[in-house]
């Protein structure tokens, strides 16, 4: 016997009833996407034939207006400016630096301990920064222990010297003691004999030297003793010299302002990136720490190109304004052109520009030095002339033509222009004032 089942026959239909159609079987993987690829080709094609089927062109209708911007021709002045471009600064200022000290020990471990705030306003006398004078005082210390330790060195030699001339004198009396006994010795000379007579003269002269190099040992002494004095006075003249000096710059550690002004602070190195100088900061003799400016003596340093620098002179107006404050306006002044062109450090070797100074007129609170600012300085001025936008002039065929609107639209004709400025130009024949000219080709 086997051990799997045999298949269980199924029911056979009822007599008269047809046996059921077989299911369709489902279309194969392969039909499916060759008719979803040929579905996307169709609306492909038929999108890109709307697309690209020419559509009738809608004429304008007669007397249909577009829209053409215009302006009007009005009687004013002309004003012919040039701009230049640079950085405000202050006229009248005071730069800080640190004090050169004349004690070289103080020049380094300098640290700031206080320091006015950036953009307050200072007096004169003001302390607008003040050292660390720990080290300094320390230092002071140590000198005036050095004046008295030389000042006794002089003592304690003048009595030693005192007492080795003491000694010294008492040798030389001695000295001549034996040299006067030796005399009285050799005038018994004639009663002695001859070996006698010879001894006593060798003893005498014996003493004489002696006597002799007492006497030259006392001067020779005397001049080393002054010597040694004179060395010990100079040491302990330096030592006063150094302790002057520290103290003559202990005062110097605060620093007082010169003017009355505003504090503008200098930037520093302060690891890998510039920094505005603060509290606790080191500094070296002779560093700039900060400026004191008069904030009523702003001016704007800016260069002009050489070809547009024979048109400035000394005295022409101008309208200042600062690119960080554009709703503020000054007016100013030139007041100083330079001589030589000079190669700015944004610029190529080749390229030179001329400074020019603009004195700015009145003050603000914003008005700060080192601010990018511009000037437009007057240098021509047409007035009661007719005036358009510059835009609205164009050549054609070698003819300058405007487009003025008339009533039956714009109508083409030719101009003669003056003087022109920046936006504007002057119109001198060709147009009326308060016709309407186009900007724009219509």
């Amino acid at each position: 016997m086997s051990a799997f089942g045999h298949p269980v026959p199924k029911p056979a239909p009822p007599a008269g009833v047809p046996a059921p159609a077989p299911a369709p079987r489902p279309a194969s993987g392969p039909s499916r996407w060759k008719f979803g690829l040929l579905g996307v080709g169709v609306m492909v094609v038929l999108l890109a034939a709307y697309l690209l089927w020419p559509r009738p062109q809608v004429k304008p209708q007669a007397g249909a207006a577009f829209a053409v911007s215009t302006a009007k021709a009005a009687v004013g002045a002309l004003v012919h400016t040039i701009r230049v471009a640079g950085q405000s600064s202050a006229r009248n200022y005071a730069l800080m630096t640190i004090p050169v000290f004349r004690g070289p020990d103080s020049r380094g471990n300098l640290t700031l301990l206080k320091l006015a705030k950036a953009g307050s306003m200072v007096k004169k006398g003001d302390i607008v920064a003040q050292m660390d004078t720990q080290s300094a005082r320390d230092h002071i210390d140590d000198a005036e222990d050095s004046v008295e330790q030389s000042m006794q060195d002089i003592y304690k030699r003048k009595a030693e010297q005192g007492v080795d001339w003491g000694n010294l004198q008492q040798t030389l009396r001695v000295a001549r003691s034996d040299q006067e006994k030796a005399t009285l010795e050799y005038r018994t000379a004639e009663v002695k004999t001859d070996l006698e007579r010879e001894l006593l003269r060798l003893n005498l002269d014996e003493a004489q030297a002696k006597y002799k190099q007492q006497e030259a040992d006392v001067a020779a002494t005397r001049t080393s003793d002054q010597a040694e004095l004179r060395i010990l006075e100079i040491t302990n003249q330096r030592n006063k010299i150094h302790l002057d000096r520290h103290l003559f710059d202990i005062d110097k550690f605060d620093v007082k302002a010169p003017m009355s002004g505003l504090a503008v602070m200098q930037q520093i190195f302060r690891g890998a990136e510039m920094a505005l100088i603060q509290e606790g900061d080191q500094v070296s003799a002779g560093q700039p720490i900060m400026k004191i400016v008069d904030p009523n003596s702003m001016q704007v340093e800016a260069a002009v190109n050489q070809s547009e620098s024979s048109q400035l002179r000394i005295g022409q107006t101008a309208t200042v304004g600062l690119d960080a404050f554009p709703e503020l306006r000054f007016r100013g002044r030139v007041y100083s052109i330079g001589a030589l062109a000079v190669r700015g450090w944004r610029e190529s070797f080749y390229v030179r520009s001329v400074p020019v100074r603009i004195a700015i007129e009145g003050s603000d609170s914003r008005l700060i030095p080192d601010l990018s600012a511009w000037a437009d300085v007057e240098v021509g001025r047409s007035d009661s002339v007719m005036v358009i936008p510059r835009e609205a002039a164009r050549t054609e065929g070698g003819q300058t033509v405007l487009y003025v609107r008339g009533s039956g639209g714009f109508e083409r004709r030719e101009v003669s222009l003056g003087a022109a400025s920046y936006t504007h130009v002057a119109v001198l024949s060709g147009l009326r004032p308060g016709e309407e000219v186009a900007l724009s080709r219509p």
